[in-house]
């Protein structure tokens, strides 16, 4: 009985927290069929008074986001596969190729990951000129594909895996690209799920670099256009209901794509790496 309740108040405590970080996210959803007038006179309010799905889909038509989103997924789904494809090769070369260099490499390129990202600004921005890849979403996707973060996670998982599956790939003839592809991918398929969902929601949420490189309004980020409607003919926070459904439609990809993804993530972790002891 004593353990029953315990658990009991366990789950309670862990609803009341769930409601506490989902609350902001509900008062936005519900926001979004609010009138001004009923926003400001009932803030504590959480439910609207009239569910008007009418009001809710002429502004939706006002809003005119669409463009910033195809934006936003275009970079976060691109930058995500290179990222994935550049790293790992990175961070199979750093393991498996055993070489003093390729470790000193890897210490430089750990040292660029204690730098604050700002300090960065200023030489990507020369190099990307120089390029001619200035406001340009190619040139924004070119200039995250040196990621430290996925490289050093990559590095510690693929050194988790066993030499054995490696060496008997390369007595049958397997080549580094078959090895990656056909053996570490299917060992570390946890690893690349993280580190895919993590790198899609920083790019597709990123907003101060972008906001430097990219001059072209028809270029901007979700992120960006969602500034850009607050800003507009001077009405920063006029339309409340609007500024509620705008940010409801940014944040309700990533919300879907983690609920879709959640169970091959866990589905993945929960998996062995292949060796039986």
């Amino acid at each position: 009985m004593k353990a029953k309740l315990i658990s009991v108040l366990k789950y309670i405590f862990l609803c009341a927290i769930s409601f506490l970080f989902l609350f902001p996210f509900l008062w936005m959803l519900f926001g979004s069929f609010k009138t001004n007038n009923e926003i400001w006179q009932k803030p504590y309010q959480l439910f609207p008074s009239n569910l008007d799905f009418a009001l809710l889909l002429k502004n939706l038509q006002e809003i005119h986001l669409n463009g910033y989103l195809l934006n936003s997924f275009f970079v976060g789904c691109l930058g995500t596969i290179l990222i994935l494809l550049v790293c790992s090769m990175f961070a199979y070369a750093v393991v498996f190729l055993k070489s003093k260099n390729m470790d000193r490499i890897f210490v430089v390129v750990l040292i660029t990951y204690m730098l604050p990202g700002a300090v960065t600004y200023v030489p990507s921005y020369i190099i990307l000129a120089n390029l001619h890849m200035l406001d340009k979403l190619t040139g924004l996707i070119f200039s995250y594909l040196a990621n430290v973060f996925a490289v050093f996670y990559f590095r510690q998982n693929f050194m988790k895996t066993s030499v054995d599956f490696v060496e008997a790939a390369k007595i049958d003839g397997a080549g580094h690209w078959t090895i990656l592809r056909h053996v570490i991918l299917p060992l570390n398929i946890s690893a690349f799920c993280s580190v895919g969902l993590l790198t899609f929601i920083q790019l597709y949420n990123s907003y101060m670099w972008p906001s430097i490189m990219l001059n072209s309004q028809e270029k901007y980020l979700i992120s960006q256009g969602l500034r850009q409607f607050f800003i507009q003919d001077g009405a920063y926070g006029m339309n409340w209901s609007q500024v509620m459904l705008a940010s409801t439609v940014a944040v309700l990809p990533v919300v879907l794509i983690l609920i879709i993804a959640q169970k091959w993530l866990i589905a993945a972790i929960s998996q062995d790496s292949g060796v039986k002891f």
